[in-house]
């Protein structure tokens, strides 16, 4: 497939929000996106962060349409102001990439009581989309989740969901991007019985050199063995986080992208390399897992259909 966001079509009077979009390659989606003529509304925790990646979109794309609306998804309360201003500044959106996540810190744990990764990167995303598909419906939109091929190692621990028995930060990542390609399957599977205009698409970036490997990690507390091992497969191994995006961008925007598909580099391990359909582990593809994690979901933060 090789594809590349040259075969982006114009993208003048469409809306996209990105989840994390002040770094790496939710910045470098929302370049690819403004650089078409597409309005991007950014998401990130700092303020601080969003201001420079808005300065840093318009050097790129002068004159784009951007904005940025605060988020912290292990907040539930931060969710829900979050899709009130997205509501309230694109009444209609035509995709959300679910972006941002958290990957290997130190054990810790949201308000709720959950386990970081899992609340950041599954349950938050859960909660906003739910919030914003309102808004998706009335411009056939989709939904573009952010994988990635650490889902091969995961597994879904069902009795230690939320690590309250071990931690292992790693094996918890992997539990974590595995339960968004599970979700995003079977999302598309529940928009599709229902009849929805919506679609959900799942991606991932490969192996990108982004802050992600790095922030966890460098948090208190944090695995310096990590830490080391990054510095150098971030310079050796991965690819920049420009072409880490274009699946995200591919997902979200390109109108030949496949319903229920999962998209990224397809070389090296599915690390980097040519984009086009990649290759989904056989855990990812079991629809009685993937179901008891969308009931164990909602259990936890609520229904994702209003009916």
């Amino acid at each position: 497939m090789n594809w590349t966001p040259a075969q982006l079509p114009d993208l003048a009077g469409k809306t996209y929000a990105i989840t994390g979009g002040n770094s790496g390659l939710g910045l470098q989606a929302a370049k690819i996106l403004t650089s078409k003529g597409a309005r991007v509304i950014i998401t990130s925790r700092s303020e601080a962060k969003a201001e420079a990646a808005l300065s840093s979109i318009r050097a790129h794309s002068p004159g784009a349409d951007v904005d940025f609306v605060s988020l912290d998804l292990a907040d539930a309360d931060s969710i829900a102001a979050c899709a009130k201003a997205l509501e309230d500044a694109c009444p209609e959106l035509d995709a959300i990439i679910n972006n941002a996540g958290v990957m290997q810190p130190p054990l810790t744990r949201t308000a709720e009581g959950f386990e970081l990764q899992m609340a950041t990167n599954h349950l938050g995303h859960f909660r906003l989309n739910a919030k914003l598909l309102p808004q998706l419906e009335r411009q056939s939109g989709r939904i573009a989740v952010v994988a990635s091929i650490a889902h091969k190692y995961g597994a879904i621990d069902f009795d230690d969901l939320m690590s309250e028995k071990s931690y292992d930060a790693t094996r918890r990542y992997a539990q974590s991007k595995l339960a968004n390609l599970m979700y995003a399957f079977e999302l598309q599977r529940r928009l599709k019985a229902r009849g929805s205009s919506v679609a959900c698409i799942a991606c991932h970036p490969g192996y990108s050199a982004t802050n992600l490997q790095t922030a966890g990690v460098g948090m208190q507390g944090g695995s310096t063995l990590l830490r080391l091992m990054y510095k150098v497969t971030n310079v050796v191994i991965a690819q920049s986080a420009e072409h880490g995006a274009y699946p995200l961008a591919l997902a979200a925007a390109d109108p030949t992208a496949q319903a229920g598909a999962y998209y990224g580099p397809t070389g090296l391990g599915q690390m980097r390399g040519s984009v086009g359909l990649s290759f989904v582990a056989d855990n990812a593809k079991d629809e009685d897992v993937a179901r008891r994690l969308w009931e164990v979901t909602e259990d936890l933060v609520g229904p994702f259909f209003a009916d």
